[in-house]
């Protein structure tokens, strides 16, 4: 037996390597012959970097950087076993943990580190990137990465501004002319698991702002600032991008990063195609695949679904295995053959993350010995046949 164990992480508890390694060694306490391949998995979130290196064997490049706050600060790019594909996770770089809670004041924090990183790669003569938006903790609507690469805004006095969202309603002039030229020879992908526009209420602020320190009292105000910033673009660019699908993600990062050149796509597809994924599921007989919290919104693009389905497109059969199982799940079974919850009694939230591994390890040998039987069932009804005939 060869099964693929292929999850995502269960965030704020394990990552995606943690919780493929358990599954493994549960599956192996049962079935000691088994195959079992482990492929980390992420959409473009935290942990994406961490999952493409591992899998690809590549490294982590170290760079001074100018953290969200404005204060310098390590971070770190991927750069894949090509040699060529450079990874920026929006994570690692500007990160909500890079941010303490009492200084989450979104007016004030900038994303000019990812350009920093953008220009260090193009230094070491990198064009290919891999731009990983989720876990973000500004709203800056990428002021800051587009000043890091050259993009000029200016006061109406034309006096260069500071690469913070206060600063927004100051800006009178745009200019794209000293823009990196590397950049327009670079190829930008972005995995994106969002879809929402940059303004509006289904925009950056209205739905992720509140999260990142946004009062009530100031949606408004900053939803209309970054329209303002953005429709400035769009008129100094010629182009529309605010109602591209993902041009909110990241707080607008999205959007800056069309004005660029780069293309958004699904994140989960674009990480499963770097990894090889259906290549791996077509010689496995099991597919395995997790998540931290699974409800409807798994079915809208989220990884385990799309694995799923490259999956079933292949006949290689599916387990689900979640943190917890909310809502109407029906619909999950016509993409998996069973779904399961780690939970083996009311616990509070902190219990679970406190006893993840725990309950993960259990649950998924208790997987293991299931299909250990069926295999041992259709063995000895095989057996049988054969005899009388």
């Amino acid at each position: 037996m060869r099964i693929l164990v292929a999850p995502d992480s269960f965030k704020g508890s394990l990552s995606s390597k943690s919780v493929g390694e358990i599954i493994k060694s549960a599956f192996i306490s049962e079935i000691p012959d088994v195959l079992v391949d482990v492929l980390p998995m992420a959409d473009g979130g935290e942990g994406t970097t961490d999952a493409l290196l591992f899998s690809t064997v590549g490294e982590k490049v170290k760079v001074e950087i100018t953290g969200p706050m404005g204060n310098q600060t390590e971070a770190f790019y991927g750069l894949l076993n090509d040699s060529q594909t450079v990874v920026i996770e929006v994570a690692s770089i500007a990160g909500y943990t890079k941010v303490p809670d009492k200084k989450r004041d979104p007016f004030y924090l900038t994303s000019f580190g990812i350009g920093e990183c953008v220009t260090h790669a193009l230094d070491s003569g990198y064009r290919k990137f891999i731009f990983c938006l989720g876990g973000s903790s500004t709203n800056d609507a990428g002021i800051g990465l587009l000043q890091a690469l050259g993009v000029n805004f200016e006061n109406i006095d034309r006096n260069k501004l500071a690469p913070f969202p206060y600063v927004f309603d100051n800006i009178e002039y745009v200019d794209y002319s000293n823009v990196d030229k590397r950049i327009w020879e670079s190829d930008f992908r972005v995995a994106c698991d969002v879809e929402n526009p940059l303004c509006g209420v289904n925009g950056a602020t209205y739905v992720f702002g509140p999260q990142k320190g946004v009062k009530d009292s100031e949606l408004n105000k900053l939803d209309n600032s970054i329209k303002r910033y953005a429709e400035l673009i769009e008129s100094h660019l010629q182009v529309n991008l605010m109602n591209m699908k993902g041009s909110g993600a990241a707080g607008g990062l999205g959007f800056a990063l069309l004005s660029i050149g780069a293309k958004i796509e699904s994140g989960a597809k674009l990480i499963a195609k770097h990894l090889n994924l259906e290549e791996k599921i077509m010689e496995s007989e099991w597919l395995i695949t997790g998540e931290g919290r699974t409800d409807e919104q798994t079915l809208q693009g989220k990884l385990p679904f799309e694995v799923a389905n490259i999956a079933k497109n292949n006949s290689v059969p599916t387990i689900l295995i979640s943190g917890s199982l909310e809502g109407d799940l029906e619909q999950f079974y016509t993409v998996f053959e069973s779904i399961h919850s780690i939970s083996s009694g009311p616990l509070s939230l902190e219990e679970s993350i406190k006893n993840t591994e725990k309950l993960l390890h259990h649950k998924a040998r208790n997987i293991a010995r299931l299909l250990k039987f069926a295999r041992e069932d259709s063995t000895k009804i095989y057996s049988k046949e054969i005899n009388f005939n």
